[in-house]
């Protein structure tokens, strides 16, 4: 790859690590572009070149961050998925309710993109990177027999609810880990129910 091409990516990657470091530490609001573009070591053309403002910045570090927590996800579900499906799932779930106690995550993908993205966005984004997962791994236990055979997407849509609310309530509460071991029994609860 060009050093034409390379520079480009590298000013965005720098701008992206910076804001998040920043939005991690002091949240959305408190956080100014002039600090970004400092931190990151570009001018404030740099950052419009790559970004229509703040707010699309911030988006590019949800994005980040969705990723990262669903890769991590996918890698437990894909470790724990040979013997029993629905251990799998088990196991997916703590993996995210763990990451829910990291409080960049909380504050970046649960506190923050609502009301920055706003509802709808924050949703759709969630979807993008969460839904396809939930749905493999409800189909993967449907076809091995271990979950009762009902309609998919529904369902897949009724838990990612349940898993963002979980989230929610860990970001929010006083204590984070004790939010968590709650929440957690009440989806292993309900995913234990779906056994066949």
């Amino acid at each position: 790859m060009s050093a034409r091409v390379r520079e480009p990516e590298a000013t965005r990657a720098r701008l992206v690590a910076a804001a998040r470091e920043l939005f991690a530490r002091r949240g959305y609001a408190d956080v100014g572009t002039e600090e970004i573009v400092r931190r990151a070591r570009v001018t404030r053309g740099a950052l419009y070149h790559h970004f229509a403002g703040k707010r699309d910045l911030f988006r590019a570090v949800h994005q980040q961050v969705e990723e990262e927590v669903t890769a991590t996800v996918a890698g437990r579900l894909a470790g724990a998925g040979a013997a029993d499906p629905v251990d799998a799932l088990l196991e997916g779930t703590r993996t995210f309710l763990d990451a829910c106690t990291d409080p960049e995550i909380a504050r970046i993908a649960l506190l923050d993109a609502p009301s920055v993205l706003g509802w709808a966005e924050w949703r759709r984004i969630e979807e993008e990177y969460a839904l396809g997962l939930v749905i493999a791994a409800l189909e993967g236990g449907i076809a091995a027999g271990a979950l009762r055979r009902q309609p998919v997407r529904p369902l897949a849509h009724v838990l990612l609810a349940g898993y963002g609310e979980a989230g929610l309530v860990i970001a929010n509460a006083d204590d984070p880990a004790a939010a968590r071991d709650e929440v957690e029994a009440a989806l292993t609860s309900l995913i234990e129910g779906l056994r066949s």
